[in-house]
């Protein structure tokens, strides 16, 4: 299941049934130690008070004084025992093993060693049983001392049960807690979906940003995406505007030449041709640009290594009949940069206008330090003071009727533009031609 929610209140469920489990088999394991050390503590004690009633011989064994022994010892299978295993191999137990077969489970210890176990007693009892060697008077015994645990693990089985029931409704209502929790947070991703429903509508521009932290930077990129995609469409009806402006002229020429009632001449043959011709340069143009752009998903990032040198194919297979020598130099740090498209579009123009007036070279180079510089130069004429002041007015074309220096050049401002950039022009000192630099932001995002 594709579910998000689903997803999380499955691993929320997995997570709260696996700790409160632990909880549950650290509980009872700590509450089964603390229990059997108690009873421990409690043997030691009872362990030196035998001790006292213990009393050795000159000549033959030890002899228990049962009347300082406490009565819990002389009842019957009472649930507490003791055995002294003396040094000669005689035994001493209690009075409350009566007739049982066997006595406590007992091996010679040495002096100050002690040890703890569990067994089976009298009528199935289990029994824990404290077991320590001692020396007095040169005499060395044993002594064991043995509890019945049956009482206090009913008492802790009970505690067990009512401790499961309570982590199991713990359990389902903190599911239930988690359930209502996770539900009303993805409400929050509701106003989301209806300024998506309002923007398809055309109601909004962008998404609001007024969500939840997690999810901030994914509206955020989708806010530039839409911003980008509303740059591009009014790139392209600039340049449509553009290009039915450009074609205007010389259609309208056209049509008085078609209208007019005097006979043709060579004159006016000759300056239709000229005009049908601008409007085959024009569309030949546009074609170009295409061609330049290439194929690419919506929002790519540039990368010049391997972008840019199917952009300088592309442009000698266009220039071919003048075998036009295209160099490219990138600094071998350069990041990606920009959106693919618009890079494309940027440096496709810039070379493509370079090519147009070069006579035998163009140079492109590209690199980054604080921000990101593109230089592109040719080995043309170059341009005179006053046309390289008139390029840099906003808006300005040095020719409207020949490819090049026109569109292509409004074009590649506008993109500089979005991109919070600079767009010079020079001569170059290299080739001695025209030089064309671009400087944008390291990020290279429009905004």
């Amino acid at each position: 299941m594709n579910s998000l929610e689903w997803r999380l209140q499955l691993g929320l469920a997995v997570s709260l049934v696996m700790l409160i489990g632990l909880f549950w088999l650290l509980g009872n394991q700590s509450l089964r130690d603390l229990t059997e050390d108690f009873i421990a503590s409690r043997l030691e004690h009872d362990m030196e008070a035998l001790l006292v009633a213990l009393r050795p011989t000159a000549s033959g064994p030890h002899r228990m004084r049962r009347h300082r022994v406490d009565q819990v010892y002389n009842q019957p299978f009472s649930g507490h025992y003791y055995t002294v295993l003396l040094d000669n191999g005689g035994q001493l137990s209690s009075r409350s093993l009566w007739d049982w077969d066997q006595s406590l489970p007992l091996s010679p210890l040495p002096p100050g060693e002690k040890k703890r176990l569990r067994v089976t007693g009298p009528i199935g009892q289990q029994l824990l049983v404290l077991i320590k060697g001692f020396r007095r008077q040169e005499r060395e015994f044993t002594l064991a001392v043995a509890e019945d645990l049956t009482p206090l693990r009913e008492r802790r089985n009970r505690f067990k049960r009512n401790f499961a029931l309570l982590a199991l409704a713990g359990l389902l209502t903190l599911l239930a807690v988690q359930r209502f929790l996770v539900r009303r947070s993805f409400r929050r991703l509701e106003p989301i979906r209806e300024d998506i429903r309002r923007l398809e509508q055309g109601a909004a521009i962008r998404l609001s940003e007024q969500v939840p932290t997690e999810i901030l930077p994914l509206v955020q990129e989708f806010n530039q995406l839409l911003g980008l995609l509303s740059q591009r469409l009014e790139r392209s009806r600039n340049a449509l505007g553009n290009l039915a402006h450009a074609l205007k002229s010389p259609l309208n020429l056209l049509t008085q030449y078609l209208d007019a009632e005097s006979p043709d001449n060579g004159a006016q043959r000759q300056q239709a041709r000229a005009q049908a011709e601008r409007i085959r340069q024009l569309m030949a143009r546009e074609l170009k640009r295409a061609r330049l752009a290439g194929k690419g998903l919506s929002g790519q990032r540039f990368d010049p290594q391997s972008e840019l040198p199917d952009l300088i194919g592309a442009l000698r297979q266009v220039h071919r009949e003048r075998q036009l020598r295209i160099d490219i130099r990138i600094q071998p740090s350069m990041p990606a940069f920009g959106d693919r498209e618009d890079m494309l579009e940027l440096l496709g123009n810039l070379l493509d206008n370079a090519c147009k007036w070069a006579s035998a070279q163009v140079s492109c180079s590209l690199a980054t330090n604080g921000e990101i510089r593109i230089s592109i130069e040719d080995d043309g004429s170059g341009l005179s003071d006053q046309q390289l002041e008139r390029m840099t007015r906003r808006g300005t074309r040095l020719d409207e009727t020949v490819e090049g220096h026109g569109l292509g050049l409004a074009i590649a401002k506008d993109i500089v533009k979005l991109y919070g950039g600079e767009m010079g022009f020079g001569r170059s000192t290299r080739l001695g031609g025209l030089e064309v630099w671009v400087r944008l932001p390291r990020g290279g995002s429009s905004g």
